[in-house]
């Protein structure tokens, strides 16, 4: 009989995954549990006429170390290819290349002035190096302080509306930064200031699923078990600090026992599955999802120039538009080109309760903006996928807020996106989550 101890991780999105790759195979009995038929979480991907798409964009900056440190442990890293990036952003009815700060004094949307505040405030940004400094600020504050004028007014602020809604003038200071200083890092090129070079983005051939297929395989190697459709429903701690799960498997309830289980579902999630004592059990309800709504469209022709366009725009029913076939080949896809149209909603929001065609119906016409030529007869085909849990809203001093991975019950550790800071939530930083749960065990 095996004395190594038992562990469940539940959920096999990227966290998950992570953490049963870094546990010691030597130590412990692994199994992960997934609801969903699929793995990868935010970053699974559909079949797109022969080619691997992820669900949700994705790609990868220049300084997303812990998945670059996976891809070298699974051997793969040779798979990772960097591309120039190409932003836009749709102002005042036209799209403006804002790429590089280049760009951004060409900018005629705004004033000179304005255009010239914008690029040094860049600069302000990046010679930022201790966010903690500026935890007491929401992002809209600071940025009213600090930049003001049109360049804050049509450019910044619409952009915070755009990804979060109404809870634009909440979020923290150290997000907005954090998301400045990825930007800054991702830029490669033979200019001294690095600031001034052109980003480049990271995507594995074969799509990120590449990754997953090597998990799996590993898993298989390592007799990691790995159930799919496999919903834990109830976390229940024992007398001798062991913990029971009960999850459906087959349309049948089972349960086994644990020495230990780390969750990696959302905190609205996992508030149901274990009575937790309520000074935890506030802290996870004290912070908010909103949630995603993305479209994929499949184009006979290209729509822009851009890989990525921002979309200022309160007209425009989607925050943004990124055109993936101007980063890949359209050949991956049986010769179309790939369109994401994005949006994060209040979770509540009624776009969430339209279909499928309703939904197009009030995308597509909008197309039109981007590319005059645009008919509904480049159109072959289109997804829809949402997502309930896209983005937490993390407010000012949430350093103090953070709920520990160790909850208040022995053996039971929390991991999901609501604890990455002050880094916005992103494939990158719950691999590194997973890995750093995975040390943190090994060592007890």
């Amino acid at each position: 009989m095996s004395d190594k101890k038992k562990i469940a991780i539940i959920g096999a999105g990227a966290a998950g995954l992570s953490a049963a790759f870094y546990l010691s195979k030597d130590k412990y009995n692994i199994t992960v549990f997934e609801s969903a038929p699929f793995v990868g979480g935010q970053a699974s991907t559909i079949n797109i006429n022969g080619g691997l798409l992820e669900r949700g964009y994705h790609h990868l900056f220049t300084n997303d170390y812990s998945i670059i440190q996976l891809m070298k442990d699974l051997n793969i890293y040779n798979k990772l290819i960097w591309y120039p990036s190409k932003v836009g952003s749709y102002i005042d009815g036209k799209t403006y290349s804002t790429t590089s700060p280049f760009d951004l004094l060409k900018l005629s949307a705004l004033p000179i002035l304005d255009r010239i505040k914008l690029g040094l405030f860049s600069i302000k940004i990046k010679n930022i190096k201790n966010w903690k400094s500026l935890e007491k600020y929401t992002a809209n504050e600071w940025l009213q302080n600090n930049l003001g004028g049109q360049s804050y007014d049509k450019f910044w602020k619409p952009l915070l509306r755009a990804k979060f809604g109404d809870y634009y003038d909440q979020i923290g200071m150290p997000w907005f930064w954090s998301k400045m200083q990825t930007r800054f890092a991702s830029r490669k090129g033979k200019i001294p200031i690095s600031f001034l070079n052109k980003e480049v983005l990271g995507y594995p051939d074969g799509s990120f699923e590449i990754i997953f297929d090597e998990l799996k395989d590993y898993f298989v190697k390592n007799n990691i078990n790995l159930f799919l459709k496999s919903p834990v429903t109830k976390i229940i701690p024992q007398d001798n600090s062991s913990i029971n799960l009960e999850y459906k498997q087959n349309n049948q309830i089972n349960t086994d026992n644990f020495d230990l289980v780390l969750s990696t579902t959302p905190s609205f999630i996992f508030n149901k599955l274990v009575n937790l004592p309520s000074s935890y059990l506030n802290k996870l309800n004290s912070v908010k999802y909103i949630g995603a709504l993305v479209m994929i469209i499949e184009l006979e022709h290209k729509l822009t120039d851009h890989y990525w366009v921002n979309i200022v725009d309160n007209k425009i029913p989607f925050l943004g538009l990124i055109e993936h076939t101007n980063m890949l080949s359209r050949k991956t896809y049986g010769d179309k080109n790939i369109v994401y149209l994005t949006n994060y909603l209040d979770r509540d929001h009624h776009f969430f309760s339209k279909d499928k065609d309703q939904i197009f119906d009030m995308y597509i016409p909008h197309l039109k903006k981007f590319n005059p030529n645009f008919t509904k007869k480049w159109i072959s085909n289109y997804h829809i996928n949402t997502l309930s849990a896209a983005q937490p809203i993390i407010g000012t001093n949430y350093s103090q807020s953070i709920p520990s991975h160790q909850t208040p019950i022995k053996n039971l550790f929390l991991a999901n996106t609501t604890q990455i800071y002050p880094e916005d939530r992103g494939t990158n930083y719950s691999i590194r989550m997973g890995k750093n749960l995975a040390d943190k065990i090994n060592k007890t």
